[in-house]
């Protein structure tokens, strides 16, 4: 294995490709490929698809609309019980295949669904939106009918369910929503809880508010009227499906865990991207780099793809259940995305009438709400009527009649052309700056911060969200539902910020606050909550300090483990001692520490443990009451840093000798618990035998043991940590990983076969395939594969080929 640097390495084919742009001798294609024949009904013209020998499908066909067609058919191949799930979960049909337990989660569903004018959500996306999705729909049900009619074998997730798949419409595609993540109306429920037991000053605890900015109660609200389980429903619509054993009940999240499961998102749940121009790289060409980082599981969240037509070569990571990709290149630009935090959901709060609980006052009259009654099929019984209801701004999310209160969220979701990661079908082909501009203008959902580089060594940032403009308010509480805050529309696609051929040579984002200086936010209130600072910070470190940067410092800096909370917080112990030996030696070690959590390290065990556990949880003691920290949940810890390095009289009246009090006390409960977990021995002690990797089937409570042990892949000891480039949340619970980079991608852009990435577990979602969990161990190493893109390259690749023809 070619070492190129100590936390970023690839397999040995790419050494070969690293080492000369054109391909080697011995790398001609093998022997052992495999080759198939196969008809397909409603493929018109002759087809390929090649897989490699990583999982990576590359399919070559006569025309986009087939080339579309194979991608909805191979993601069905491949990926057929999670995009079928993706599809029963998002459209409300869980209970037709798993019965009464599912039909809450069904009916909240089915409130989120766009229920718009059809006409203008396919206008909304561009030209090519509709015959895409009709294509990629084609393909889909061109499987689904073959394991119907017994051509193809049942996959082994649908044996174990007890169900099958179910074939698709074009709209099914676009009217889901609740897979989007926009913010930030579980926040918005939270700050009122603070408000209502403190005030909102009590808050800052809880979550930092940038830029700068004092927020208010608006006017006509009473925060204590938000109750804890306002957002029950929105719960239900939003979350996995999952599976619990014969007997047994399903998980659910209590409305407190939900909410301090919400907060702790935004830090979670985001990812990294950075594009470089010519004048910094060793290569004398742009890189773009891109990691995003959301909820780990297997199947992938991402899947990889390349799709080839006369007039379309696009390779790159979408969702499976979308046609096209969202993160990738082309053969003239490169792409990448990280979440920028619009503010895109709003609660409303109403008086009801009291003789009529079906209206709400607005203005000064009664409004009524619009009532839908749908049928839910329901297996083992007979199907179910539901009410759903909606006021002007959206569903109704909870009543309360005895207080004669009702409460909706209004959000982009209802808007057309919001349907999430969508409109990356028109940027996908764009052939320049301009071209990637004018298709960025009209997306949607979820606001993503876009990094652009093309072959003409341009590089740009431009972000893309619809953004709602709130003349009167911030967003960032509830507000009355009776007329008094209103969206007056959204912010134009260019009134976002963007930036091309920055005078840096670079440009990188990673969900911080950055927001340009001199931006209008009074005027435009984007939104005021973003993750933690120190993925960003380190990242604009690294950049900065390399004169020259070169394909391995951008994997190298994707799987950086280092930490700047490490180093803000362990410099606050600098004046610390005691004459306790346990807490003397936890002293030491994080005072000798390295910042860097790497799977070896004892300091990084100790410091992960008493940063995300126990030091929040002390400076609230030491700050706030008990009733208030009851409402508060958990504390942001850019929140709690930005506080210890400058405490006030929340502390009394000498802030830094209490400060000392909680770094002590705090370090001993994290020592306890360390000490219980992994031994009195600091020199046992390492990061990764408490922070693992383990991917859990959700259908593993349903499956036999032998099925089970075949759909878990790990575990496997992970570096890394929520505040590192290398992103590697986890449950304070076990240190499970339950966020990060799944996938990576590192792009040389114009010699694109020097480009590579990783998707874990693997490609497929077939326990048996050979490509469910080949790639788990070389991701939690740091390791990369090849992103081979010529025609050259990917037969020299692959392992399968597969010959497919329209049916005769």
């Amino acid at each position: 294995m070619k070492t190129l640097t100590r936390t970023a390495r690839l397999v040995p084919y790419i050494g070969a490709l690293l080492a000369s742009t054109a391909i080697p001798a011995w790398a001609e294609m093998s022997s052992a490929v495999r080759t198939v024949s196969h008809e397909v009904q409603g493929l018109q013209q002759p087809a390929e698809l090649i897989v490699d020998q990583w999982g990576i499908p590359h399919i070559y066909a006569g025309s986009t609309r087939d080339a579309i067609f194979l991608q909805g058919y191979n993601a069905a191949r491949d990926r057929l019980w999670q995009i079928d799930l993706w599809r029963k979960r998002g459209l409300g049909l869980l209970a037709k295949d798993f019965g009464p337990t599912y039909v809450a989660q069904d009916r909240a569903t089915r409130m989120f669904l766009y229920r718009g004018d059809m006409n203008q959500e396919w206008a909304a996306y561009g030209p090519d939106a509709k015959s895409y999705t009709e294509a990629f729909v084609a393909g889909i049900n061109a499987f689904v009918d073959e394991v119907r009619n017994g051509r193809r074998p049942v996959p082994v997730e649908f044996r174990v369910a007890g169900t099958m798949p179910d074939r698709w419409t074009p709209e099914d595609v676009v009217r889901i929503r609740s897979h989007g993540l926009t913010r930030n109306v579980a926040s918005e429920v939270s700050r009122a809880r603070v408000a209502c037991a403190a005030g909102l000053e009590a808050d800052r605890f809880r979550r930092k508010i940038e830029p700068e900015w004092t927020t208010k109660v608006p006017d006509g609200l009473d925060p204590c009227s938000i109750p804890r389980e306002v957002l029950n429903d929105y719960q239900l619509a939003t979350r996995e499906v999952t599976f619990a054993k014969p007997g047994q009940q399903r998980t659910s999240l209590d409305p407190d865990t939900f909410l301090a499961e919400a907060d702790d998102r935004v830090s979670t749940i985001g990812s990294n991207n950075w594009t470089i121009a010519p004048s910094r790289t060793a290569t004398g060409r742009p890189i773009l780099a891109n990691d995003p980082h959301r909820a780990h599981g297997v199947p992938s969240l991402r899947y990889i793809v390349h799709l080839n037509a006369p007039g379309l070569s696009v390779i790159g990571a979408g969702e499976p259940a979308l046609p096209g990709i969202s993160i990738g290149h082309n053969g003239q630009i490169a792409f990448g995305l990280t979440i920028f935090a619009i503010d895109q959901e709003d609660l409303f709060v109403y008086e009801t009438n009291p003789d009529n609980p079906n209206q709400y006052r607005y203005r000064d009259g009664w409004e009524d709400m619009r009532v839908v009654r749908e049928t839910i099929d329901v297996k083992g019984e007979g199907p179910r009527e539901v009410e759903l209801r909606f006021t002007r701004h959206g569903p109704v999310l909870h009543t309360d009649p005895a207080q004669r209160r009702a409460f909706a969220m209004r959000t982009v979701w209802f808007e057309p052309g919001t349907s999430a990661y969508f409109n990356s079908a028109e940027y996908m082909t764009a052939k320049d700056w301009d071209g990637f501009k004018k298709a960025m203008v009209n997306w949607g959902a979820p606001s993503e911060n876009q990094v652009y580089a093309d072959t003409s060594g341009n590089i740009g940032w431009i972000v893309g969200g619809r953004s709602p403009l709130r003349p009167n308010w911030d967003g960032l509480m509830p507000v009355p539902g009776d007329g008094r805050y209103e969206w007056s529309g959204f912010l134009k696609g260019e009134e976002l910020p963007q930036v091309f051929n920055p005078e840096t040579g670079w440009f990188a984002t990673a969900n911080e606050m950055n927001i340009p200086a001199g931006y209008p936010v009074a005027e435009r209130k984007v939104g005021f909550e973003w993750s933690d600072p120190s993925r960003i910070t380190r990242i604009k470190e690294v950049l900065a300090s390399k004169e020259k940067i070169t394909l391995a410092d951008a994997m190298a800096l994707q799987t950086d483990d280092y930490t700047v909370n490490g180093r803000r917080l362990t410099k606050l112990l600098e004046p610390v001692s005691s004459n306790d030996p346990m807490l003397s030696e936890g002293l030491k070690l994080l005072k000798e520490w390295d910042h860097r959590t790497t799977a070896d390290s004892a300091g990084a065990a100790l410091f992960e443990v008493w940063m995300t556990k126990h030091l929040g949880r002390a400076l609230t003691t030491k700050a706030l009451p008990e009733p208030v920290r009851a409402a508060l949940g958990t504390s942001d810890i850019a929140a709690v840093v930005g506080y210890l390095e400058n405490p006030d009289k929340a502390l009394g009246t000498d802030p830094v000798a209490a400060r000392q009090e909680i770094l002590i006390e705090s370090l001993r409960g994290a020592m306890n618990e360390v000490r219980q977990v992994l031994g009195p021995d600091v020199s046992n002690w390492t990061w990764g035998k408490l922070h693992h990797a383990q991917f859990e089937h959700a259908l593993a409570p349903l499956a036999d043991d032998p099925t089970r042990a075949q759909m878990t892949v790990g575990r496997l000891a992970m570096g890394g940590s929520a505040f590192s480039p290398r992103a590697a949340s986890y449950r304070a619970s076990d240190f499970r990983v339950t966020a990060g980079a799944s996938f990576r991608m590192v792009l040389d852009v114009g010699n694109w076969d020097q480009s590579v990435t990783i998707n874990t577990p693997g490609q497929s979602g077939n326990p048996f395939s050979a490509h469910y969990r080949d790639l788990a161990p070389l991701w939690a190493a740091g390791d990369y594969v090849p992103l081979v893109y010529s025609r050259a390259a990917v037969e020299q690749a692959a392992r399968d080929v597969i010959k497919l023809v329209p049916t005769r």
